[in-house]
C-alpha cells in the first residue's frame, strides 16, 4: 500500500492496518507530518505542529506490541483547533498574537478524554481568529498568527469560518480526524466548503472547560473527519461530563456509543421534514433535488416545511446574547490564561490590538468594542434576549418536530465557497440552516452531497436534543446511498474551469 493511499484511509481502516502490523502509528505520523510540508503552505490549514508527535506515537506503538490496542483511536494523528488547549509544547493562541505566549499546560476534557483513548494530538488548526467574534466584517479563516487558511479545493474560494484550518486540513488529508468548534455554524459551515463531515453535538454532551469561549448558552468542540463513521466515533470518545462545565450535567446519562448506533438502512421508514431553503442558488438546489431522490429511494418519506423559517427577530437577539457572554467568559478565560499572557481582560486585548498593525489591518473590532461597553451578565435585557432566543429557536424547531413525527429535519447546509475578498470580508448571504440548531443548543449534522462546479455542497441533518445517535445514523445512511467522492484538486482559481464548461456546452439553437 502507498503512502498516498494510507493517508486517505478512514480510521477503522488505519486501525486495521495498524493491527496487521502493516502500519505504525510513528509511520502514520510521518506520513501525515510530509503532507503537512508538502501542502501546508499554500494552504495555511496548520498553526503549528507537535514536537512531542513523534514520542507519543512511538510510546503508544509500544503498548500496542505489549498490551494491546486501548480502543479504535489507539495510535491515531488527529489535529485540533487552536481554540482548544492541548498540554504539550503548543500554546493555545486563538489566532490572536495577543495569545501566542499562551502555554498553559492544561488538556482540555475532550483533549483529555481523546487521549486516555490513544489518539495523538499532531497540531493545532489554523481558524478565524477568536471564532470569528472580533469584526461584524471579518474575513473568514483569517488570524494574525496563521494567516489565511485556502481552501483545498479552489484555492481562491473561502474555507468559511470558524473551524477554517481544521476543515481544509482534513479535506487535504492532513491527518485522519480533527477537532472544531462551533457557536454558531463554526463547525458545519466549514465542513460543507470543504467536502467533509462535521458535526455540532447537543450543547452540553461534549465539555467546554479550557476552550477560548465565546458564548455559554452556545459553544460546543465537535468532530471533523472524512466519513460519517469517524465522527461518531469520536463523539464517542469525547462527549461525557466535566464537573467544571456545568452544562453537561446530563452528559454522561445522555452519552452512547455512536457507531454501534449506525445503520446503513437507517433512511428507510424515517420521516424527514424538508426545508427548502429560500436563498439557495439554483445550482445548490439542483443538487439537494437530486440528493432528495436518493433518500425517498432508500424509504425515506420526505415532508415539505413549506412554512418553516428562521424568526426574523433571532439574529438581532443571538448577537446581544453572544456578545454578553463574550466579554463575561473571556474575562474568566483571560484569568486563568498561561502567566507570560498579557491580556488579562477583554479591554487589555482591545488595547493590544489597537497597538498592533498586522490584528487591525483588515478589519476592525467592533463586535470586542460593543461588548466592552455592554453591562454585563446581571443586565435584564441579556437576561430577557437569552430567554426569548432560546425559546424561539426550540419552539420552531420542535413544532416542526412534532406536526409530523420527524425523526430530521433535511435541508442545504449553505451553499458553494464565495471567492475570497480580502477588503470586502465575508459573504453572509447564506441559507441561514445553522442558526436555528445554534441557538437551541440542539444537533447539526453536515454530510458532503455533491458538487457545483468543483466547490462541494452539504446536506444537513439537524435533530432533538441528544439525538446524535439517530443523526449520526441518518447521515451514515446517506452516506453509504450518495457515495460522494469529493477529492480536494488544489485548483487555483475557478474562473478556467466555468470557461471550458461552458465551451464544451451545446451552442443554443438559432432562430
Amino acid at each position: 500500500m502507498s503512502n498516498a493511499e494510507k493517508h486517505e484511509r478512514t480510521i477503522g481502516e488505519l486501525q486495521s492496518d495498524l493491527e496487521a502490523r502493516q502500519l505504525s502509528s510513528l509511520e502514520l505520523v510521518e506520513i501525515y507530518l510530509a503532507r503537512i510540508a508538502a501542502l501546508d503552505t499554500n494552504l495555511n490549514s496548520v498553526i503549528s505542529v507537535n514536537p512531542d508527535a513523534r514520542t507519543d506515537a512511538a510510546t503508544l506503538d509500544g503498548e500496542r506490541r505489549s498490551n494491546g490496542p486501548r480502543g479504535p483511536l489507539h495510535g491515531i494523528p488527529i489535529l485540533v483547533k487552536d481554540n482548544i488547549e492541548t498540554a504539550d509544547a503548543m500554546p493555545t493562541t486563538a489566532g490572536s498574537l495577543a495569545l501566542v505566549d499562551n502555554h498553559t499546560g492544561r488538556d482540555a476534557p475532550c483533549i483529555a478524554r481523546l487521549r486516555r483513548a490513544g489518539a495523538i494530538v499532531l497540531g493545532k488548526t489554523n481558524l478565524s481568529e477568536w471564532a470569528n467574534i472580533r469584526s461584524s466584517r471579518s474575513l473568514s479563516g483569517w488570524s494574525a498568527v496563521g494567516g489565511l487558511t485556502r481552501n483545498p479545493h479552489v484555492l481562491d474560494r473561502t474555507t468559511s469560518g470558524s473551524s477554517s484550518g481544521s476543515a481544509a486540513a482534513i479535506a487535504a488529508s492532513l491527518a485522519a480526524a480533527a477537532l472544531g468548534t462551533e457557536t454558531d455554524g463554526s463547525i458545519t459551515s466549514p465542513a460543507e466548503v470543504c467536502g467533509i463531515v462535521g458535526l455540532k453535538p447537543t450543547v452540553g454532551l461534549v465539555s467546554r472547560t479550557h476552550i477560548v469561549p465565546i458564548s455559554a448558552s452556545q459553544d460546543t468542540a465537535g468532530p471533523m473527519t472524512r466519513s460519517v463513521r469517524d465522527a461518531a466515533l469520536l463523539l464517542s470518545m469525547m462527549a461525557g461530563r466535566d464537573r467544571a462545565d456545568s452544562a453537561t450535567h446530563s452528559a454522561d446519562k445522555k452519552r452512547s456509543d455512536y457507531v454501534a448506533a449506525l445503520l446503513d438502512t437507517a433512511l428507510s421508514g424515517a420521516t424527514l421534514g424538508i426545508w427548502r431553503p429560500r436563498r439557495a442558488t439554483t445550482s445548490t438546489l439542483a443538487v439537494f433535488d437530486t440528493t432528495l431522490e436518493v433518500i425517498a429511494s432508500r424509504g425515506a418519506r420526505l415532508v415539505p416545511l413549506n412554512d418553516f423559517r428562521v424568526p426574523r427577530k433571532l439574529a438581532a437577539l443571538e448577537m446581544q446574547v453572544l456578545l454578553t457572554e463574550l466579554k463575561a467568559g473571556l474575562n474568566t478565560y483571560l484569568g486563568t490564561a498561561a502567566a507570560t499572557v498579557k491580556t488579562r481582560t477583554l479591554a487589555d486585548v482591545i488595547a493590544f490590538n489597537r497597538q498592533s498593525a498586522r490584528e487591525l489591518t483588515l478589519f476592525g473590532q467592533d463586535f470586542f468594542e460593543t461588548a466592552e461597553a455592554g453591562l454585563g451578565v446581571p443586565d435584564p435585557a441579556y437576561r430577557k434576549a437569552r430567554s426569548a432566543s432560546r425559546r424561539m429557536a426550540r419552539f420552531a424547531l420542535d413544532r416542526a418536530f412534532a406536526k409530523d413525527t420527524l425523526d430530521a429535519i433535511v435541508t442545504v447546509t449553505g451553499g458553494p465557497a464565495w471567492r475570497v475578498d480580502m477588503i470586502r470580508g465575508d459573504d453572509t448571504s447564506g441559507t441561514g440552516s445553522t442558526t436555528l440548531p445554534a441557538v437551541a443548543g440542539y444537533p447539526h449534522l453536515t454530510v458532503p452531497m455533491g458538487q457545483v462546479l468543483g466547490l462541494p455542497v452539504g446536506i444537513s441533518f439537524i435533530g432533538r436534543a441528544w439525538e446524535e445517535a439517530r443523526l449520526l445514523s441518518l447521515g451514515y445512511a446517506f452516506e453509504c446511498a450518495a457515495a460522494v467522492s469529493l477529492r480536494p484538486q488544489f485548483l487555483p482559481s475557478l474562473e478556467g474551469v466555468a470557461e471550458a464548461a461552458f465551451a464544451r456546452a451545446d451552442p443554443p439553437h438559432s432562430h
